[in-house]
C-alpha cells in the first residue's frame, strides 16, 4: 500500500459529508457479519461433502473467531499508520478475495484458508468502521451513528440463519458464498468512490515484540476456550493454551505500560467511564452467548425443528433489535445512558431468568416471546454503553478504545461458548445418570436450565454495573470538533 500519497499528519475534516462516508461503512459492515452467520448452519452439508467429522468442520468458526482475536488489538498500530481508506479498502478486498476462496473450494483445506483470508478482512474492518464514526460525529450525536452500525451488526445475525437455510434447502452451500461476492464487490466499488480520509497518521514505532506477546496471548486465549468448548476443560491442549495466552498478555500489558508508544495503549483504562464499561460489555457478552448458542441448539434438539424453522422462530427478535438500534441510538443522545442501559438490563435479566423454566413443552411462540424481549434489552445496552465508554477518551485513544473493546468481547466471546456449552453438557450428563427413565431431549433441558441459571448470575453483575452509569464531557481536545457536513440520503 502506498501510504505516501494520502498520509501526512492529521485529516482535514473539513468540507467531508457523513452520509457517503457512513453509507460505505455500513455496507461493507453488513456484508461481513451477514456471511458470518451464514456458515454454522450449513455445517452438516459440508461435513458430508468434505467427509469431515464435527470436530474439524468447526474449525470454519474457531478459526474465523482466532484470527480476529489475534488481529484486532493490533489495528490500533495499523490505524496510525495507514489511512481510513487503505484500511476500509484492503480490509474489503481481503473479505472479497477469501469469500471467492470459499465458494469455489474443492477441498476443506482450501475452505478453511477462504475463512481465514475472510476473518483477516473482517478483523481489520469492524475497528475502522468504530473508530470513522468517533471522528467524523461530534459527542452529541454519536448515539444515533452508532445506532445506525447497530442496525446492521444486529440485522446480519437476524436473517443470516434463517437466508442461508432456505439456500441451502433450495440449492447448494456454494451459494452462501455466491449471493455475498457481489455484495463485497459492490461494497469496494462504493468505499473507493465515497469513503474519504479521517484518520490522523502518526507512524509510531512498530515494536515486533509487542505484536508477538499480542498474538500469542490472545490467540491462545480465544483458541483454548474454543477447544475447551468442543470436548474437555482438562485436555491438555486446552490447559497450555490458556496458560501460555495467559502469560502472554500479562507481559503484554506490562510491555504496554512501560512504553512510550505501545501499540495498544492500555491508558484507555485510565478513563473511569470506558473501564466501566469495559467491564459491563464483558459480562454482557457472555450472558448474551449463553443464549445465542443454547436457544438453537433447544429448539432444534428437544422441540425437534428444522434449521429452517429455528432461523425462522430467532428471526423477529433479530429483526426487532436491529429496528430498535438507531432508536436507542437517537434517545441516547437525547437523554444519555443510564435510562437506557439499566431498564436495558433488567429486561435482557428477566428473558434469561424465563428461559430457566423452558421445557420440551414450551411452545414456539413463548420462545419467540423471550428472545424479542431480551434483544430489545441487548438495544437499549450494547450501543449507548459503548458509546458512552468511548466518549470519554481523548481523540487519540479512539482507536486504542475500539480495538481494546472488540478485542475483548472476543475473548469474552470465546470464555462463554466454551463456558455455556460445558455447563450444559455437565447439567445433561447428570440427569441422564440420575434419572429412572433418561429422556435425551429432557437431559438437554436440564443441563440448558443449569446454562441459563448461571448466564442470570453472572448478567447481574452487569445490571450492578449499570447504575454506576453516566453521560461524561467530551475531552478539551474534542471540544472544539471541526464540524463535518450532513448529507441525507
Amino acid at each position: 500500500m502506498n501510504i505516501s500519497s494520502e498520509a501526512g499528519g492529521s485529516a482535514d475534516l473539513s468540507g467531508i459529508k457523513r452520509g457517503p462516508i457512513v453509507a460505505a461503512l455500513v455496507i461493507g459492515a453488513f456484508v461481513a457479519i451477514l456471511n458470518e452467520t451464514l456458515l454454522n448452519i450449513a455445517f452438516p452439508d459440508l461435513m458430508k461433502e468434505f467427509g469431515v467429522l464435527p470436530a474439524t468442520i468447526q474449525w470454519l468458526s474457531t478459526a474465523y473467531m482466532l484470527v480476529i482475536g489475534v488481529l484486532v488489538p493490533v489495528t490500533a498500530l495499523l490505524q496510525q499508520w495507514f489511512t481510513t481508506r487503505q484500511m476500509f479498502l484492503t480490509a474489503m478486498i481481503l473479505f472479497l478475495v477469501g469469500t471467492v476462496i470459499c465458494g469455489t473450494a474443492p477441498i476443506f483445506s482450501m475452505l478453511l484458508v477462504g475463512r481465514v483470508v475472510q476473518a483477516i478482512g473482517t478483523g481489520l474492518m469492524l475497528p475502522v468502521m468504530m473508530n470513522t464514526i468517533l471522528v467524523i460525529f461530534p459527542p452529541e450525536k454519536r448515539g444515533g451513528a452508532m445506532g445506525m452500525i447497530g442496525l446492521v451488526i444486529m440485522f446480519g445475525p437476524a436473517i443470516g440463519p434463517t437466508l442461508a437455510g432456505l439456500i441451502i434447502d433450495q440449492l447448494d452451500w456454494r451459494w452462501l458464498f455466491y449471493l455475498v461476492t457481489p455484495l463485497a464487490l459492490f461494497s469496494v466499488i462504493f468505499a473507493a468512490a465515497y469513503l474519504k480520509n479521517v484518520s490522523d497518521i502518526t507512524k509510531p514505532k512498530v515494536d515486533i515484540l509487542s505484536i508477538l506477546l499480542s498474538s500469542i496471548g490472545f490467540g491462545g486465549i480465544v483458541y483454548g476456550f474454543s477447544k475447551a468448548g468442543e470436548g474437555s476443560w482438562s485436555a491438555p491442549e486446552v490447559v497450555w493454551t490458556i496458560v501460555v495466552g495467559g502469560i502472554a498478555v500479562v507481559l503484554f500489558v506490562i510491555r504496554q505500560m512501560l512504553m512510550k508508544e505501545p501499540i495498544l495503549n492500555l491508558r484507555a483504562f485510565k478513563y473511569p467511564m470506558f473501564t466501566l464499561v469495559t467491564i459491563m460489555m464483558l459480562v454482557l457478552m457472555m450472558t448474551l452467548f449463553s443464549t445465542m448458542i443454547l436457544l438453537p441448539l433447544f429448539l432444534q434438539t428437544a422441540l425437534m425443528m428444522t434449521a429452517f424453522k429455528a432461523g425462522l422462530t430467532l428471526m423477529p427478535g433479530g429483526v426487532i433489535n436491529g429496528i430498535m438500534a438507531p432508536i436507542s441510538g437517537k434517545l441516547f443522545d437525547k437523554f444519555g445512558p443510564r435510562v437506557l442501559v439499566i431498564p436495558g438490563l433488567i429486561l435482557v435479566m428477566l428473558a434469561v431468568w424465563l428461559f430457566t423454566g423452558i421445557t420440551v413443552s414450551t411452545t414456539a411462540g413463548y420462545v419467540v416471546t423471550l428472545h424479542i424481549i431480551l434483544l430489545i434489552g441487548i438495544s437499549l445496552v450494547m450501543m449507548p454503553a459503548q458509546t458512552t465508554g468511548l466518549n470519554e477518551l481523548p481523540r487519540h485513544l479512539y482507536p486504542h478504545g475500539t480495538a481494546i473493546l472488540n478485542t475483548l468481547q472476543q475473548v469474552a466471546g470465546a470464555i462463554g461458548t466454551a463456558l455455556f456449552i460445558s455447563i450444559m453438557s455437565s447439567g445433561t450428563k447428570k440427569y441422564m445418570e440420575t434419572a429412572a427413565n433418561p429422556n435425551p431431549a429432557e437431559g438437554l433441558v436440564a443441563g440448558l436450565h443449569d446454562a441459563f441459571l448461571i448466564g442470570f448470575w453472572i448478567g447481574l453483575i452487569a445490571l450492578v454495573l449499570s447504575f454506576f452509569i453516566k453521560r461524561v464531557k467530551a475531552p478539551a481536545e474534542d471540544a472544539g470538533h471541526v464540524p463535518v457536513k450532513e448529507q441525507h440520503s
